[in-house]
């Protein structure tokens, strides 16, 4: 099917539009843009900026993607923005460019839901399956692993990591990375154990999700230090590739971790 673009558009003649594209009413496509077949915008959506956009996702009125970063450093330097296949992007979400004194990219990755109002600042990865509920925000620099769910109107400041699988409940203030497999909730956030719904959602087995609770106890119930804590989780616990997960994650954290 050939690309639809609606009279009331507006596409830069060099941007670039796969087959079966859709521009619906009042849409700006600037000059720097690519767009993958099947991809939708709705109404209203603006993109501009060094932007690639995979197939198949589907993006909602008054979306706006790839404008300058919100940075006093940035000088309008040609940074981008990359977003993979499949994701939703529903309305009001803002996605930012990277910046130079960054990552100069900020990437979106494949399956994610951005629910409304949901803002994505400059040099942030988001992975797989993510989602962002309403209202929530990443400052600059963040990182969202695999199956993260961040809970509506919550704050992620800048340069944290959330790691897989992890939840960040509802109107939460996060200034530290969130370990793989946790519940946070608050302001500031705090653990209050595992994602155990979560996990057992995307099929993980009960014996895995029993021994990355043991995990937990050792991190966050004992009055262990960290690096105590995954001396004995190497020592005592079987090794699993999501303990290995758990334990990589934490001696990469340079902000230290939510507790």
């Amino acid at each position: 099917m050939a690309v639809q673009v609606d009279p009331t558009a507006q596409v830069a003649p060099t941007a670039e539009l796969e087959d079966e594209v859709v521009i619906g009413p009042y849409c700006i496509v600037g000059p720097h843009v690519r767009i993958g077949r099947g991809t939708v915008l709705r109404s209203h959506v603006v993109i501009d900026g060094h932007v690639t956009i995979g197939p198949e996702n589907e993006i909602y009125p008054f979306v706006t993607i790839g404008l300058e970063p919100q940075d006093l450093k940035y000088r309008g330097e040609p940074t981008r923005v990359e977003i993979g296949a499949h994701n939703l992007i529903r309305e009001y979400v803002s996605i930012h460019r990277g910046t130079p004194g960054g990552r100069g990219i900020t990437r979106i990755g494949d399956h994610n839901m951005l629910m409304a109002y949901a803002h994505v600042a400059h040099d942030c990865i988001i992975g797989n399956h993510v989602v962002l509920t309403n209202a929530s925000a990443l400052a600059g620099h963040v990182e969202v692993d695999d199956y993260a769910v961040i809970g509506g109107y919550s704050g992620i400041h800048q340069f944290c990591r959330i790691g897989k699988y992890s939840f960040v409940g509802a109107f939460s203030a996060v200034s530290q990375d969130v370990v793989p497999y946790a519940r946070v909730v608050g302001n500031r956030a705090q653990v209050y154990g595992v994602n155990t719904i979560g996990l057992r959602r995307a099929g993980f087995s009960t014996t895995s999700i029993n021994l990355i609770k043991r995990a937990f106890i050792l991190l966050f119930r004992s009055r262990l230090t960290v690096p105590e804590a995954l001396e004995r989780i190497r020592r005592e616990l079987p090794a699993t590739p999501e303990l290995d997960e758990l334990c990589r994650f934490i001696e990469t954290s340079q902000r230290g971790i939510v507790q």
